[in-house]
């Protein structure tokens, strides 16, 4: 008698440790792959079924219904975070445009899972703060992204990010939608959105930077390049590394490179401490015209973010071989604008993160203990409030430590670090 009642309970706590439901404490996206299908690729997508349970919750709305689901695609994305973790991140393509979680109507979504935020003890902050610091920065678009619980063929899956897509579109980066295998010497002025990417993997004009390192610049719009095209960009990334390599006193580089845009990037990468921003997952874009700049972003990936404690540039130790930045913050006028900007956001609108943080502690909270239930080998951010906490004191020092470099026009710049 004593050996089946023991049999029962453990059953009953083995039952308790693996049978993880939603919390309850956020929606909840329902996906239903074709006859079950797992999503095992990046390149091909499902066939699948989704709606969207905002369970009540004030300022979300149903979308779809169990009874009704709606139409979508799906597939793996993401490298590293695809390969290197169970819990999958995933791209979604809806059969119609909607406005899921309250965000602007699109077709086009990611679902990313932060394993390794999870992993790492980073209290999903890493893309969270990062995003929020570009919005406040007032870069010109900045990725939505909110967290929802996901089900998918009756599993739960944990706590994600529902994020939009980087893509040119006129709610996204705005500019013109450059036709694929165009040949006219205006048109292929723009419109250009690229990466500057760590993979050999992706379609991608390669350069020489600086006539020594590999530099992989991925083309996302257009996604196929006709020959001229692929002259043209590869002659103005050419033209940009030629610049940032050369006179230092000269601005002629302004002239082709958004210095604001590129000083709103750069600074939001700093206070991350994101040592791999300009190393891979980095945008660029630039409209159609002549005259037009090539501009810095959207923001997106930070992966590498709060990982140090030491106080330092972000390509110093160089973890990651940093494209570009290095040199250009050689560039007096470059760094002087730096300053300028961050002494208007250091002292009108940085401590407002600890707002969005104390916010995202709150919403968060339950969700973020069932996902390390679900997932215990990724249950770093099991207490997230110790976890949000830690960021929110690097956070504090990494602003402390730039203002004390960038503060006045007295104190030491990036250029004498890298005398």
């Amino acid at each position: 008698m004593k050996q089946t009642l023991l049999t029962i309970w453990l059953c009953s706590l083995i039952g308790i440790v693996y049978a993880v439901n939603p919390s309850g404490t956020l929606p909840v996206l329902y996906i239903t792959t074709e006859n079950n299908t797992p999503v095992t690729s990046k390149d091909t997508y499902l066939n699948a079924t989704y709606y969207l349970d905002a369970k009540d919750i004030a300022g979300y709305e149903n979308i779809g219904s169990a009874a009704a689901p709606l139409n979508m695609e799906i597939k793996g994305r993401g490298n590293y975070s695809w390969t290197g973790f169970n819990k999958k991140p995933y791209r979604l393509k809806l059969a119609d445009k909607q406005p899921l979680l309250g965000m602007v109507k699109s077709k086009h979504f990611n679902l990313l899972a932060h394993a390794d935020d999870a992993k790492d003890k980073k209290g999903y902050m890493r893309n969270a703060a990062g995003f929020e610091l570009s919005k406040m920065l007032g870069i010109a678009w900045t990725p939505d992204a909110r967290p929802l619980e996901v089900v998918m063929n009756g599993d739960y899956i944990g706590l994600y990010f529902l994020t939009e897509h980087i893509r040119v579109d006129q709610d996204r980066v705005n500019i013109v939608e450059q036709e694929d295998e165009e040949t006219d010497v205006q048109k292929i002025t723009g419109g250009w959105l690229v990466e500057i990417d760590n993979y050999d993997e992706d379609p991608h004009v390669t350069i020489k930077e600086g006539g020594k390192t590999t530099m992989w610049v991925t083309y996302k719009s257009p996604e196929v390049l006709s020959s001229e095209q692929e002259t043209y960009l590869t002659q103005q990334i050419q033209l940009l590394d030629n610049l940032i390599y050369g006179d230092k006193n000269s601005d002629e580089l302004w002239q082709y490179l958004d210095m604001d845009a590129l000083a709103r990037f750069y600074i939001v990468q700093e206070i991350t401490d994101n040592y791999e921003s300009f190393h891979g997952s980095c945008y660029l874009y630039k409209d159609m015209g002549d005259t037009e700049k090539w501009k810095f972003g959207p923001v997106w990936d930070f992966g590498s973010a709060f990982n140090r404690d030491n106080s330092q540039y972000l390509f110093q130790g160089d973890v990651w071989h940093n494209h570009w930045i290095p040199e250009i913050c050689k560039f007096p006028a470059f760094m002087q604008h730096v300053k300028t900007v961050w002494k208007d956001f250091y002292t009108n609108s940085f401590n407002n993160i600890f707002t969005f943080t104390a916010n995202q502690l709150t919403l968060l909270k339950t969700a973020a203990a069932v996902d390390a239930q679900r997932w215990p080998d990724y249950n770093g951010n099991a207490d997230l409030s110790k976890r949000i906490a830690q960021i929110n004191d690097r956070l504090c020092k990494n602003a402390e430590w730039l203002n004390e470099q960038w503060g006045s026009d007295n104190s030491d710049d990036n250029n004498d670090n890298n005398k």
